[in-house]
């Protein structure tokens, strides 16, 4: 960064960011929606959409789409962790499927924030449809910052 040029994080408000429209590109085309939330944790609602569907004659959606809601998910965990808005990129992001969703339902993304250092930011997660005591599948990751070092700590 320049000299003298200070880089100001911005406070992060998810309420602000659903209503403006913060899941437009592809989790927009996805049909992704904002779910519900806490301080370190965050839900999205995936809706049933025949064209996410992976296997027409099961009608089970792909795992792309499941994916994306838990990457957006934990990744907005992190935000509300942090209580401000950070750039940073997934730098890791293992999925375990443990079953296929059922067809015609809403997938539900929560993602957890549960740890944060200075560049490193620690996930979990799951996404169910329905029942979150029979999930589709478990997540765990990492998210390093992009931006310049972050000083503070949860």
């Amino acid at each position: 960064m320049p000299s003298g040029v200070q880089h100001v994080a911005m406070r992060f408000d998810i309420d602000r960011f659903a209503a403006a429209g913060g899941f437009g590109g592809h989790g927009g085309r996805l049909g992704m929606r904002y779910h519900a939330h806490g301080p370190d944790w965050a839900e999205l609602a995936l809706p049933y959409d025949p064209a996410l569907v992976g296997d027409p004659e099961s009608g089970v959606i792909a795992s792309g789409p499941i994916i994306t809601i838990m990457d957006m998910a934990t990744s907005l965990a992190v935000w509300l962790k942090r209580g401000r808005f950070v750039p940073h990129a997934t730098l890791d992001l293992r999925v375990d499927y443990l079953r296929p969703a059922t067809p015609g339902a809403t997938v539900i993304g929560h993602g957890e924030c549960y740890r944060v250092t200075h560049s490193i930011a620690f996930v979990r997660g799951q996404a169910h449809d329905g029942n979150p005591d029979d999930p589709v599948a478990h997540v765990t990751g990492t998210f390093m910052t992009t931006g310049p070092r972050d000083t503070r700590q949860s």
